[in-house]
């Protein structure tokens, strides 16, 4: 039987419920478990978290809203991921986890085998905890790392902290998708992440929405995305004071830059198809790479 999925939303959860799911998660029958903004006391989070520990499965996990409310809590997750080899996607989103849970968080992290979607939005972060988030985006030659990132809403957050993100992004041989909407960063940590997306050969995906970005940001980043080839194809830049004309611009300059790319893969396609058809030997090698991202790795069924 091929692994299915527990998605539970916004309840308290029996002892009974815990037993079931912590059966499903030992039986390995369990590729999703979702307990968003549910209620379960201090032992049955620890069920949970062994059977996650014990499970070669679980692909994907979702404790968004709460649920990882107390140091206690971090420490057993901490625990259980140092054990646990199959899970893709860690979500976190609205945990009161700040610098010091995730610091106790981290060396599971840093040292799973799976792990490539990571959702610390809303967790309370400030500087000393994008300093270890940086851990998580090695550098090119380096061990494989995230490539999709959320730290939406983390307003403790300097400038000094996100142009440290940015600098690891640029170096980044993985990152493809990074959310930062929701954050006051201003125009000043655009242009570092503008410099950033000119040097990452991944990045598809740029969320900030909500920023504080005025056109200044945006006309360097049109500046970026018409004079500089990069991997981006998606750039949010909603609910900031930007002009909607030089939104547009960038957007026709993305799209155009994905129709390009769809032109070549059918030409690599076809000269595959034809091997007869001579390439000029003077010419330099195409190598053409898609990811095949789409909108997510493991895109969260619920938000």
């Amino acid at each position: 039987m091929l692994p299915g999925s527990i998605q539970i939303s916004g309840e308290t959860l029996s002892g009974a419920e815990i037993r079931d799911i912590c059966e499903s998660l030992r039986e390995n029958s369990v590729r999703l478990l979702s307990l968003r903004g549910c209620q379960l006391s201090e032992r049955d989070f620890g069920h949970v978290c062994r059977g996650v520990a014990e499970s070669r499965s679980l692909a994907q996990l979702n404790l968004n809203l709460g649920i990882v409310s107390n140091i206690n809590r971090v420490k057993q997750l901490a625990e259980a991921l140092k054990t646990n080899r199959s899970v893709q996607s860690l979500f976190l989103h609205g945990s009161p986890l700040t610098d010091a849970g995730l610091a106790l968080l981290n060396p599971a992290l840093s040292i799973h085998p799976s792990l490539v979607a990571l959702d610390l939005g809303d967790c309370m972060l400030g500087d000393e905890g994008i300093n270890l988030i940086c851990g998580l985006l090695p550098p090119d030659g380096a061990k494989s790392g995230l490539k999709e990132l959320t730290l939406s809403a983390n307003p403790g957050v300097t400038s000094k902290g996100w142009g440290r993100l940015a600098i690891a992004v640029a170096h980044s041989s993985q990152l493809r998708v990074l959310n930062l909407d929701y954050n006051p960063l201003g125009d000043q940590v655009a242009g570092m992440l503008a410099v950033a997306v000119a040097s990452s050969r991944t990045l598809e995906v740029l969320d900030l929405e909500g920023t504080g970005l005025t056109n200044q940001s945006a006309q360097t980043l049109l500046d970026m995305v018409e004079n500089y080839p990069t991997a981006l194809r998606t750039l949010i830049l909603a609910e900031n004071n930007i002009s909607p004309e030089l939104q547009q611009q960038i957007s026709d300059l993305l799209s155009e830059g994905e129709e390009e790319e769809e032109t070549e893969a059918r030409e690599v396609t076809t000269r595959e198809k034809n091997p007869w058809i001579c390439q000029n030997s003077s010419s330099s090698q195409m190598v053409l790479m898609t990811s095949g991202l789409g909108d997510s790795l493991l895109a969260e069924t619920e938000m």
